[in-house]
């Protein structure tokens, strides 16, 4: 990629990001109505989206990802880039032959038949070519496009400047996202997708996680040929779950494929190791017996052990209506800010719980997820930036279910999946016979009655957590008093020095001065960052 085109892209995204800064600073001031701010961020999303299409790349997928943050993110925003779709217009023919022959190592006739020039699929990191081996045999190849290294190094240090312009001049509300995990997370992600070796290993681990299923169909893989840079799969025709004409001569119902993909996709979000974390309707086909098609394993993200156990006990809790429990596992997950409160996160969970898939019959779709959005954001919770991925991976599973199957289906389907799952998880059965328990009248008041008889044992460990606490920011508070009294100390003795020209007391003065000085910043520092930790009452 040559150094004008870097510059100019970082320049177009930079100058973007600025201009979105200094507007929503300038209606900050002007204290501006609702309804303007509703129009800045249309317009603020229109304007992203136009940028991101004409520069591509890394971009793309950036967009994707925040356009799953309805938890943080105006709605006005959300609606603009909601809909991007990771499509770029192929490269030349002789630049990806360049590619093939330089990781093959010599002409592309030693090895194939046949190769159409044509790309069938062009994303921002690869593209697909359909060619035919020598021994007859259809193939996909995937090819890394041409200086696609260069633009992702380009867009991760543009990245890298706004995050730090944001970090020091830019107010984050509480609870906001978290820019730099969010950046080593995007970039951790990018580098694996860049690497086709560890999409190869992905494909591999996929296809022995659902060696033994039936309904489900991963392509084979070449390793003899596959590389860094390629990677050659076997050619697999399927229908896209979004054609509704050519689902319809399927002998598969359309439920039953909406109970497929949860039976594939439930697993992975329940259970640690590794999940498909880019399911769109190109990634994810159906063939024309019915199996379910996984492609493209470039995107992928993990779930430790911890992470998977609270998750499989929200379900469980919310299964059993055990609400306390469920707010519980929030709140060990991260979605909970700290101050959260858990009753009222209760009362509201049982309200969400109680709506009849009926109801929506009456109501206006649309309006209602919108209406969500806004409470989401209106509501102390948070998708802690380690499950981005995931929640990308659930909300694009979500809306091809929901194109397949009715709201009145969904948990008519996904209950008994869940259950058949659950039976297959050992002692999690009799995990999930205790969360019911505990949901019982009987237990909760037992339960209490014993919390109850705990307080006065966890006011006095909280009374000992807040004297230590105050006695630490005590010492800070004096070495900084101390700090300041030797800076002034230090002046004196400089215009001392100075008047009775006198070398020794103005050397000495200079360097307590100096010492002094740091000190007062270290210090002041230190409090600022222990500040949190102190009582509100103490911080006035």
């Amino acid at each position: 990629m040559k150094t004008k085109s870097k510059l100019r892209r970082m320049f177009k995204v930079l100058s973007m990001a600025f201009l979105i800064f200094i507007q929503i600073y300038w209606y900050k001031i002007r204290k501006k109505s609702d309804e303007d701010w509703e129009k800045l961020w249309e317009k603020i999303g229109k304007r992203f989206r136009k940028t991101l299409f004409e520069l591509e790349g890394l971009l793309i997928k950036i967009g994707q990802i925040l356009s799953i943050r309805a938890d943080l993110l105006p709605n006005p925003f959300i609606q603009q880039i909601q809909d991007l779709t990771d499509q770029v217009p192929p490269s030349e023919w002789k630049d990806i032959q360049k590619i093939l022959e330089t990781e093959w190592g010599g002409s592309l006739e030693q090895h194939f038949l046949h190769i159409d020039k044509k790309a069938v699929a062009s994303a921002s990191i690869g593209e697909v070519y359909q060619a035919v081996l020598k021994d007859g045999q259809k193939v996909a190849i995937k090819v890394q496009r041409p200086d696609i290294q260069s633009i992702v190094q380009t867009d991760f240090r543009t990245l890298r400047i706004i995050i730090w312009f944001a970090d020091f001049f830019v107010p984050m509300p509480k609870g906001f996202i978290n820019f730099k995990v969010l950046f080593n997370e995007l970039k951790q992600v990018i580098e694996r997708e860049l690497d086709f070796v560890q999409e190869k290993d992905s494909l591999l681990h996929f296809k022995k996680r659902f060696n033994n299923v039936d309904t489900v169909k991963i392509p084979d893989v070449y390793p003899e040929l596959s590389t860094s840079k390629v990677l050659v799969m076997e050619w697999v025709e399927g229908i896209r779950l979004t054609d509704a004409e050519a689902l319809g001569q399927l002998d598969v119902c359309r439920k039953e494929l909406a109970q497929r993909l949860i039976e594939v996709f439930l697993p992975q979000w329940l259970e640690p190791g590794t999940f498909h974390a880019d399911p769109h309707s190109g990634n994810v086909l159906v063939s024309k017996q019915g199996e379910i098609i996984l492609l493209d394993f470039g995107m992928t993200g993990r779930i430790s052990k911890k992470d998977a156990t609270y998750f499989q006990g929200l379900i469980e809790s919310v299964l059993s209506k055990n609400y306390a429990k469920a707010v519980e596992c929030l709140t060990h997950l991260g979605f909970l800010l700290p101050e959260a409160d858990s009753r009222t996160m209760e009362r509201l969970l049982a309200e969400l719980m109680a709506f009849q898939p009926a109801q929506l019959k009456e109501m206006d779709i649309m309006a209602l997820k919108l209406e969500m959005n806004d409470i989401i954001q209106a509501l102390p919770i948070q998708v802690p930036t380690k499950f981005v991925f995931l929640g990308r991976s659930f909300v694009t599973i979500e809306g091809i279910v929901r194109s397949l199957a009715s709201d009145e289906e969904l948990l008519e389907i996904g209950k008994p999946v869940f259950i058949e799952w659950l039976k297959t998880q050992g002692n999690n059965k009799w995990s999930f016979i205790w969360h019911w328990l505990q949901s019982q009248p009987v237990f909760k008041t037992l339960h209490n009655l014993t919390e109850f008889l705990k307080v006065p044992e966890k006011l006095e460990t909280l009374k000992e957590v807040e004297q230590r606490r105050f006695f630490q920011f005590t010492i800070y508070e004096n070495y900084k008093k101390q700090s300041f009294q030797l800076t002034l100390l230090g002046l004196i003795g400089i215009a001392t020095g100075i008047y009775t020209s006198h070398s020794l007391i103005f050397q000495l003065s200079v360097g307590i001065s100096v010492f002094s000085s740091v000190g007062y910043f270290i210090f002041s520092m230190k409090l600022k960052k222990w500040m949190k930790f102190m009582h509100e009452k103490r911080r006035l």
